[in-house]
């Protein structure tokens, strides 16, 4: 008998999306409650010897990203290949080794945080290596830039635990921003791809936006370029100028994408507004080269705002049409989930320019709406994560 003969009640382990956007949204959750409680409550607490700011900064990184790219490559990559991707036990083995990472912080007296170094660089080696073999079998040689992006990814992840062992905050910190500023990339060079093909198909009339070849490769170069200087070198007082010119870039090129029918639907309205974050994030980043801004409101723009904001929605898609159900008739209830993760990005963002003295008031109530938005997603989509597809079909 074949997967899809075989009768079935559960369906977690079928398609890579399905246990790893559960863990995501649940580590979202849980992993912000605990900041929450630390950064709001002062609560003590040991992470077996990671400073927390770079523990919270490290799981939203490399836990909760590196979970979405994880399911988003191992069902995107059966669609490019035509080849079976991880399933069944091998996939479980692999989540077990991200979950296991998850878990190193909690568990001190008995796992030494080197097993957190291990088995967080395994889980990405294994993808990077699967990843390859199924590129390289079908000859899909257009997706070879993303195995360039684990690699880096990979890299930026042992840099951080390489600054963990050595007790060198620097190194932390270099290797975050290294993580953060290539989930970024990932999506500016995805979103090219997707976000104005979904919206053609989307809105239910005919229409072509407006794409620039020269202008995708700028905004891509020009990104490559501020990510080294951030992280890299002593000169970052200096990319003001290079976040200017990305504004200016990014914002043309999402211009080009719009049309008003995006309002209508919810799946790309989300994805629109992700990609406009980031762009305010631009220009957080170089407003601090003029006026008094902390560079931390640009990072939590493109953070909460960018990453957070579009992998929600882009997880909100990929389940409803990988379970087979029609995307042009999500759950109405959608808008309960978009909308208090883009206040709260907001509110984290935007609104501590104006309320500077009420700073550490709306960081908490930022962790509210975004708990909030990643438990309502839980209540709807965990269900459909867990069962199997409604069209009969092995995935």
């Amino acid at each position: 008998m074949t997967n899809s003969d075989t009768p079935y009640k559960y369906a977690l382990l079928h398609l890579g999306f399905r246990p790893f956007f559960l863990g995501a949204a649940t580590a979202a959750i849980l992993l912000v409650l605990i900041w929450m409680l630390i950064y709001q409550f002062a609560w003590s607490v040991d992470l077996n010897g990671l400073p927390p700011i770079y523990w919270h900064a490290h799981e939203m990184v490399f836990g909760y990203g590196l979970a979405i790219i994880a399911g988003f490559l191992l069902t995107a990559a059966k669609t490019w290949t035509n080849l079976q991707t991880l399933h069944g036990y091998k996939l479980l083995a692999l989540f077990s080794l991200w979950l296991i990472g998850r878990i190193v912080p909690f568990a001190g007296a008995v796992l030494p945080v080197a097993v957190m170094a291990v088995t967080d660089s395994l889980f990405v080696l294994i993808l990077l290596i699967h990843i390859s073999i199924l590129i390289l079998k079908s000859k899909q040689y257009r997706q070879l830039i993303i195995l360039v992006l684990l690699l880096l990814l990979l890299a930026g992840n042992l840099l951080f635990y390489t600054g963990v062992l050595q007790n060198n905050p620097a190194l932390m910190q270099k290797g975050i921003y290294m993580g953060l500023y290539l989930l970024i990339n990932i999506i500016l060079v995805m979103g090219g791809r997707v976000i104005p093909f979904f919206i053609e198909r989307g809105v239910g009339y005919p229409v072509k936006l407006t794409t620039r070849r020269w202008l995708d490769i700028a905004g891509i170069a020009f990104f490559a370029l501020y990510w080294i200087i951030e992280v890299f070198t002593p000169l970052q007082q200096y990319n003001a100028i290079t976040a200017a010119v990305l504004l200016v870039l990014h914002g043309w090129r999402l211009w080009g994408w719009y049309t008003p029918g995006i309002w209508r639907k919810p799946l790309l309205w989300v994805l629109y507004i992700a990609y406009g974050m980031l762009v305010i994030g631009f220009l957080l980043r170089a407003a601090t080269g003029v006026f008094d801004i902390s560079p931390v409101l640009a990072t939590h723009a493109f953070g909460y705002g960018g990453v957070g904001v579009l992998t929600l929605g882009m997880m909100c898609r990929i389940i409803w049409g990988h379970t087979g159900r029609e995307i042009a008739n999500p759950p109405r209830a959608l808008p309960l989930i978009f909308t208090p993760i883009i206040l709260g990005a907001i509110v984290r963002s935007i609104m501590p320019i104006l309320l500077p003295d009420s700073y550490q008031l709306l960081v908490g109530l930022s962790q509210v709406l975004w708990m909030l938005a990643f438990g309502v997603f839980l209540f709807i989509y965990a269900p459909v994560l867990i069962a199997p597809r409604v069209d009969g079909k092995y995935g």
